[in-house]
């Protein structure tokens, strides 16, 4: 192990990514190795920060946030170079988590300046998320973060939605049903939808499934899509969706969404990330 020479907020300063953060990591995935001062505190390595480096890198890549600490503990990696994508999103998630709205942004507006929002997406939005979830239910993040980030996130997605429901593409609906209010998953796939030619429809969370159904018998939208984290408001809705279902294609997305709900209703499972259901959606 390299000379352990780096208190945590030197740490957190040099990757870019929240003290907290690096606590969750170390905690959660084992990914660092902290040695003792003479005066007690945790000291890190080299090592610790090419660990860190890595898992930044892996999930850049889409990967989850265990399969990234679980690569990054067995071939630490090199630093990947100063304004490429894990910097950037590691300076966002960095100040979401410090509640510093003009970091988060700055970095966005850096992020969606430099790359594909595709990009974006799976670099900083997704893996955050996933990250964010995690710590929430270990205790390593607050509600008040997880609000937050949310609403810092939520808002700049919307603005990159705006007018995209122009054009002559497809035209999807998307809702989340009543009960989920959860719907950052269901933007980001809007607009991964949107980049692959659809004209995009959006009623958001907690939408009643009558109101859904409704807004489907004005539009004849060629998919409906309703997302969910939590399956009890699909569970809920499922008669409601079964018959939209028997009249046009409805897909469910989001973790709450399964095969055996989706049976029981007619309508079609979309799995994987919101990037992926869109693949699937356009396929």
């Amino acid at each position: 192990m390299a000379d352990a020479t780096l208190r945590i907020g030197e740490l957190a300063r040099r990757s870019g990514v929240s003290a907290d953060l690096l606590r969750a990591w170390e905690r959660r995935y084992a990914l660092l190795e902290p040695s003792r001062s003479p005066g007690g505190y945790r000291l890190y390595s080299a090592d610790d920060e090419a660990r860190v480096r890595s898992m930044q890198a892996h999930l850049a890549q889409g990967l989850s946030a265990a399969e990234a600490a679980r690569l990054a503990r067995d071939v630490p990696a090199a630093a990947p170079q100063d304004g490429g994508p894990a910097d950037l999103a590691g300076a966002l998630w960095s100040a979401l988590d410090r509640f510093d709205d003009a970091g988060a942004q700055a970095a966005f507006d850096r992020l969606v300046a430099t790359f594909s929002f595709e990009a974006v997406a799976a670099t900083a939005i997704l893996p955050y998320l996933r990250t964010l979830g995690d710590r929430w239910r270990d205790g390593g993040a607050s509600v008040a973060q997880e609000h937050f980030a949310t609403g810092v996130l939520r808002a700049r997605l919307l603005g990159l939605a705006r007018g995209w429901d122009r054009g002559a593409g497809p035209r999807a609906l998307l809702a989340c049903p009543s009960g989920e209010r959860h719907d950052l998953g269901l933007i980001i796939l809007g607009l991964a939808l949107r980049e692959r030619g659809w004209r995009v429809t959006f009623l958001g969370a907690d939408t009643p499934i009558e109101t859904l159904a409704a807004a489907a018998d004005q539009l004849a939208p060629d998919v409906v899509v309703l997302s969910s984290l939590a399956r009890e408001p699909l569970h809920a809705s499922v008669t409601g969706i079964a018959r939209m279902a028997a009249s046009r294609p409805v897909l469910l997305a989001g973790p709450g969404a399964d095969a055996e709900l989706a049976g029981r209703s007619g309508a079609r499972l979309l799995a994987g990330s919101p990037i992926e259901a869109a693949d699937e959606v356009s396929a």
